[in-house]
């Protein structure tokens, strides 16, 4: 694909066009002395997210998933193609650009939660609105009444560390959508997790994405949760195929 052709798809009737990813390639070059020669994780790869759905990406280990995410994020960039969000075109940003529109369309849920140990959930949840040069009682403010959404209303003045693993998984997704993001991109939220706290925090995405009509994309490993989603596809082989959700 010309990369000179690339752009965003009219939408003139239906859902929102969020998120568009075009002819998308991403291959890491050979390293000196390794064994094996340049990596393709996908070729020509395209990709819609509709205003409002929540997209589950599973996958073999290896696939390219992650990778995929972090793209959508414009935490890298591709080897060919391109990742639209509305009319940005996110291979154009500069670094600045690039964290600017994280911290104002992008809300991202690590499989570990990466709290900074020395600060409470409050303010662990008021960074990226601190980053932003909001007021501190303001970004306070709007923490308290996101850590009220995670069910974590008394948890505030605690640690990283007084956390336990669910708990501080919840205060990360406060995290991500204090900031109110266009979307919500979650890589193997509960993969650290035991099976009932993956569970819980599963069924809280499901119903903050709900409550909030967020726009969710949710790399995983646990089909069960994907096939909960609206819309499950399985990275194979470097494409997107579409899987039955039940």
């Amino acid at each position: 694909m010309n990369e000179a052709t690339l752009q965003p798809l009219p939408t003139p009737h239906g859902p929102q066009v969020v998120l568009q990813a075009q002819g998308l390639t991403k291959v890491y070059p050979a390293v000196a002395g390794a064994a094996r020669g340049e990596v393709e994780l996908f070729r020509g790869l395209d990709l819609t997210i509709l205003a409002g759905e929540m997209v589950a990406i599973v996958g073999e280990s290896g696939a390219g998933k992650s990778t995929l995410l972090h793209l959508l994020a414009a935490l890298d960039k591709p080897t060919a193609g391109e990742v639209f969000c509305g009319e940005s075109r996110l291979s154009t940003f500069t670094p600045r650009q690039a964290a600017e529109f994280r911290n104002r369309d992008v809300g991202y849920v690590w499989q570990f939660h990466y709290l900074l140990p020395e600060f409470t959930a409050l303010e662990n949840v008021a960074m990226p609105l601190l980053a932003r040069g909001m007021s501190r009682d303001a970004a306070l403010r709007r923490a308290e009444f996101w850590i009220g959404e995670v069910g974590l209303a008394d948890r505030g003045q605690h640690r990283s560390g007084e956390l336990s693993g669910g708990e501080q998984q919840r205060i990360s997704l406060a995290r991500a959508l204090i900031t109110e993001p266009k979307l919500l991109l979650a890589d193997e939220p509960t993969g650290d997790l035991d099976t009932r706290t993956g569970e819980a925090v599963f069924e809280m995405i499901q119903g903050l994405h709900r409550a909030h009509g967020l726009t969710s994309i949710l790399v995983t490993h646990n089909t069960d949760f994907a096939g909960r989603c609206g819309r499950m596809l399985r990275l194979k082989n470097g494409r997107l195929e579409n899987v039955p959700c039940r």
